[in-house]
């Protein structure tokens, strides 16, 4: 395979993966590590590098257009970052630990069984796209977690507001050492705290998410460059395809349901997952 016809595929793959992390709000690296792992046989330290590259490229992409349409909540994201920043530093020294050891195929079962369980919150509430939210409580007030932004589809200004905000800086920083751990940018959990735990709706917790992923995976990316697992060939393919996808999703998320985002969500996460823990158990 020439070098030029190898970088073509790795584009499209991370334009498609791109596309997907943008709409659902877990960065390209979800989708990214099993597919560099499975069907190209990249080696998971390297695929976990590039998708953290990647998953900077993802925020870049993104949070331009959803900030710009006010979907994004820069205070609730940026009150968050710092639990999740310290999470990252975290579960990147771990894996770079573990792959000194030779216990690679730890990493795919953690993978999966991570991406279940999250799978598994989301199809408790797939039903409920407009949950009741709880009354606000102190972290409301005293952190002002409220928020409004237009929402296309149904024509109008939706008014919201954040509940539990220690929950969710506790699954942030979760969400931290999953990035650090997995290179995927944590966008999973970091949806599911904004989403289940602080009560904000789905459209704001995606785009927020999205905002966040870039600055924890920039946490991860230095440990990950200092031992070796960033090769620039397949990082800057990577990180140009995911860019291009993440920008085209971040056009239609305005226009989707919430039901159907979070339908996306859960069946990309229950397919992956299942796969990267059979790839874990019988390597």
């Amino acid at each position: 395979m020439s070098p030029e016809f190898l970088f073509t595929v790795l584009l499209l793959l991370s334009a498609v993966a791109g596309f997907v992390g943008s709409l659902t709000g877990l960065g390209g690296g979800v989708v990214l590590v099993p597919v560099y792992t499975l069907v190209l046989g990249v080696p998971i330290e390297y695929a976990t590098g590039a998708s953290l590259v990647s998953t900077i490229a993802t925020s870049l992409g993104t949070s331009v257009a959803y900030v710009r349409d006010r979907i994004t909540n820069v205070r609730i994201g940026m009150s968050l970052e710092v639990a999740t920043s310290l999470g990252a530093l975290t579960g990147s020294l771990a894996v770079a630990l573990i792959y000194s050891l030779g216990f690679q195929r730890l990493v795919y079962v953690v993978f999966g069984t991570v991406l279940l369980l999250s799978s598994y919150t989301q199809m408790k509430v797939l039903n409920t796209a407009r949950r009741a939210a709880p009354p606000p409580d102190r972290w409301t007030k005293r952190l002002r977690l409220y928020g409004r932004y237009y929402d296309a589809l149904e024509g109008r200004e939706v008014e919201y507001y954040g509940v539990r905000w220690w929950l969710g800086a506790l699954i942030m920083f979760s969400a931290g050492v999953v990035s650090g751990f997995l290179g995927i940018g944590g966008g999973a959990l970091k949806v599911l705290a904004m989403d289940w735990a602080m009560a904000l709706p789905i459209k704001v917790s995606t785009a927020t998410s999205n905002f966040m992923i870039g600055v924890t995976a920039a946490t991860s990316s230095a440990v990950y460059w200092a031992h070796g697992y960033i090769q620039p060939f397949l990082a800057s393919a990577t990180a140009l395809g995911v860019l291009l996808g993440a920008f085209a999703g971040s056009k239609i998320l305005p226009r989707l349901k919430s039901k159907s985002v979070r339908l996306i969500f859960t069946a990309i996460l229950i397919i992956l997952g299942l796969q990267m823990i059979l790839r874990g158990v019988w390597s």
